[in-house]
């Protein structure tokens, strides 16, 4: 019968490179065959294999990247608060233009020019001036120091929004980083229960299909490793990308999933994003800027004064003497009489723009209070999973593993068995994980306001229709879904 072919081919080189990255322990090679242990002989001692959190970072070769160097960089180097610093300048410079007081108007003024027969006519100058009344600069600039105000609170939005989503995409970073390590363990596990069914396929304990799906089994644990590899690349672009700086070389982050925890009050957390997010705080600033509005449209109803006034020299002769008349000075004064006209559509609408911007308000806080009541329902979640995780699930695993390491030292069972049991344990840890990495990324949202998207660019006070943030939570990745290994029949 001619060889079967191998249908685990993957290339040597990837191989050495996992297996070299994600398993420091010494773990005992697959026994060639399971014999009998007379009661005469010492029973090996094996110390069972722990799936560990942060083995990364204690093994990387460089300097480990933190969430400090993470929010430095991307402070002197995001270009969406750069833009909130020229809006701010923008708001500046218009209140300054609000202020200004009208040009005076200078001019030529002539009158029979050419003289007629006795060589007369009138040429000047003259100056006029319109006097604002009603405190109407006053007015315009307080419209425009609202705006200004409504600039600082946007600047202050952008500043809380790239904080965040820069702290969760580098836990995202940090979370990808420990599946990594966890993906590469399990494919080792199953290479090693690989080996162990060539060897049980040698003696006939197990038979050719057996030993086939085994090693689909470790093709599907070497493409989830595969698969997460490239999870790690896609956060860490998108991390450098919040930072400002795409073309970042990726390095290993260092922090810890386990500990510290942002805790969360459900009832004072939905108070305070409804109530003190900048987004509410800018509505109200939108508030008090439409009523700035509608005082400044009621006192366009007082008119301004018009001044004018100006020299005229007269050529007309005095009498039947070589003498003209001179120089004569004149004056007018008007004002325009609000008789038709007393801007009383430019008033509704501002008092409409005020009803609308305090019903706003309103809206905004309903809406922060529905999507922070949502994400403080996948954060309380999440925190139940991975606190039974921690104190339940994950203790019994250790326990278990612990157990069949000894009975299989003891060779009280198979060495199949055993790596099935260290499997489970590091399955279930990676399963934690990703628990951590969801808890995480909603209590960091839910302290962060919901202001997640630290690339969206910063709203103009031009434009009061503020638009709402967008949210987002950790998706599983498709390396999450790993295959069951396949035990023995004897």
């Amino acid at each position: 019968m001619p060889p079967r072919p191998n249908l685990f081919a993957i290339p040597a080189v990837m191989i050495v490179g996992i297996a070299a990255s994600c398993f420091a322990q010494q773990v005992p090679p697959a026994p060639p065959q399971q014999t009998p242990m007379h009661h005469h002989e010492t029973m090996r001692t094996i110390e069972p294999v722990y799936p560990q959190l942060g083995r990364t970072q204690e093994q990387a070769q460089g300097k480990l990247f933190t969430l400090d160097d993470a929010q430095r960089l991307a402070a002197a180097s995001n270009p969406t608060l750069r833009q909130a610093e020229t809006e701010i300048r923008a708001a500046k410079a218009r209140t300054r233009q609000a202020g200004l007081y009208p040009n005076p108007s200078i001019g030529y003024t002539g009158d029979e020019i050419r003289g007629g027969s006795v060589n007369g006519g009138k040429q000047g100058f003259f100056v006029e001036q319109t006097v604002v009344t009603g405190g109407k600069l006053d007015k315009t600039r307080n419209v425009f120091e609202q705006e200004g105000r409504v600039a600082q609170l946007e600047a202050e939005e952008q500043k809380t929004r790239v904080e965040t989503s820069v702290k969760i995409e580098f836990y995202e970073v940090l979370a990808a980083q420990e599946l990594l390590d966890l993906r590469r363990a399990l494919t080792h596990i199953g290479q090693l229960h690989l080996q162990s069914q060539e060897q049980l396929a040698r003696t006939g304990q197990v038979d050719e299909t057996e030993e086939l799906e085994t090693e689909i089994d470790v093709q599907r644990l070497h493409l989830a490793a595969l698969e997460q590899e490239n999870v790690l690349r896609e956060h860490w672009r998108r991390l450098a990308d919040l930072i400002g700086q795409p073309e970042l070389q990726q390095a290993t982050v260092a922090g810890d999933l386990e500990h510290d925890w942002p805790e969360i009050n459900e009832e004072k957390t939905l108070a305070t994003i409804a109530q003190q997010s900048p987004a509410s705080r800018i509505a109200d600033a939108s508030a008090m800027r439409a009523y700035a509005q509608v005082l400044q449209t009621k006192s366009e109803v007082i008119p301004d004064i018009n001044l004018l006034g100006g020299l005229e020299h007269n050529y007309e002769p005095i009498g039947a003497g070589p003498l003209a008349t001179g120089w004569q000075g004149f004056a007018e004064v008007s004002v325009q009489v609000p008789i038709y006209n007393r801007n009383q559509g430019n008033i509704e609408e501002a008092q409409a723009e005020q009803d609308r911007a305090q019903l706003e308000k309103q809206r905004i806080q309903l809406v922060f209070r529905e999507q922070a009541a949502s994400m403080l329902d996948e954060y309380a979640t999440a925190k139940l999973v991975a606190t039974q995780y921690r104190e339940e699930i994950l203790p019994r695993a250790r326990k278990a593993n612990a157990l069949m390491t000894e009975k299989y030292g003891q060779m009280q069972a198979s060495y199949p068995r055993m790596l099935e049991t260290r499997r489970k344990n590091f399955q279930l840890e990676a399963e934690y994980v990703r628990a951590l990495e969801t808890v995480w990324a909603t209590s960091l949202a839910l302290q962060g306001f919901l202001l997640t998207d630290g690339l969206a660019a910063p709203t103009s006070p031009l434009n009061l229709e503020h638009f709402m943030p967008e949210t987002k939570t950790p998706k599983a990745s498709p390396a999450a879904v790993l295959p069951q290994m396949t035990l023995p029949s004897q």
